[in-house]
């Protein structure tokens, strides 16, 4: 088990192999469909300063605010990455995210993203958001609430050995590949029979 703090340098991400289980630490900042769309779009500079050197997490979070104004994560599972990708390599490129984390994997333009900038894809267990949630010790900040709603906000979370595994790496290994490709083969064999 590899234990990580954000923000990560691009050699500490560089070293990470698809495979390798990795416990993170510090701050993530949550992004989904909205956020991507206006980072690739705007290209707003007070961005870049939040997401230098750390890991985007496709999450949807269900929150809650306490009586003191303060936030909770109630459930912060992952959500289908695949929708990020026409956004993810220029995300990448333009903020230096060393890390994504969601479900499913992503497509060739991110994977040649997270070669050409030295980051990787990590998923997450999709179901196990109320577990996930439980990782969370605390809402750092919020931003564009008011404008793309709770899902779709930039939250920046606080989170403690939270638990993920690298299936796209910056050396151009996806294990999402891999186990199509095992997939395809069995299914070819016992089509044969």
């Amino acid at each position: 088990m590899i234990r990580l703090t954000t923000p990560i340098s691009e050699d500490q991400a560089r070293q990470l192999k698809v495979g390798d289980e990795v416990l993170l630490n510090g701050k993530l900042v949550l992004s989904r469909d909205m956020g991507h769309k206006y980072m690739k779009e705007q290209k707003p500079e007070w961005l870049k300063p939040i997401l230098k050197g750390m890991v985007i997490y496709h999450c949807g979070p269900v929150v809650k605010k306490n009586a003191d104004g303060s936030w909770s994560f109630v459930a912060a599972g992952p959500t289908t990455s695949i929708r990020e990708e026409p956004y993810e390599a220029d995300v990448l490129d333009t903020y230096q995210v060393r890390g994504v984390i969601g479900k499913g994997g992503m497509g060739k333009k991110t994977s040649d993203g997270l070669v050409k900038t030295g980051a990787v894809y990590f998923h997450a267990t999709g179901g196990a958001g109320s577990l996930l949630a439980e990782r969370v010790k605390r809402v750092v900040d919020v931003h564009m609430l008011e404008e793309f709603g709770s899902p779709e906000a930039f939250w920046v979370i606080e989170v403690d050995d939270f638990p993920v595994v690298v299936t796209m790496d910056s050396h151009g290994g996806s294990l999402h590949e891999i186990v199509l490709a095992q997939s395809q083969e069995r299914a070819k064999a016992l089509m044969a029979k």
